[in-house]
């Protein structure tokens, strides 16, 4: 039997990084028009199911949006609030 060809480190770097690009992408806006991906902060604008323009794109449709809302970080609403409960 013939053994399969041994992967270099090179091999693996470039794996990890297809790996890594393809995980960052996955969950990001990516605009129907222009294909820029919105920055933190600025409003996305949804014409159907799957059509998504960025701010600077929307004034091209005459139609209204179905819905807007603002590109948030993808760490929102897992942060932690400490309150401090002793007395004084």
């Amino acid at each position: 039997m013939r053994r399969a060809a041994a992967l270099t480190e090179a091999d693996l770097e470039r794996e990890f990084l297809r790996q890594s690009v393809a995980y960052m992408g996955a969950g990001r806006y990516v605009c129907a028009d222009c294909g820029r991906t919105p920055l933190i902060g600025e409003r996305v604008h949804h014409y159907g199911f799957e059509t998504v323009l960025c701010d600077l794109c929307r004034p091209r449709r005459k139609a209204p949006p179905d819905e807007s809302h603002l590109v948030l970080h993808h760490e929102f609403g897992m942060t932690v609030r400490v309150i401090d409960r002793r007395k004084r």
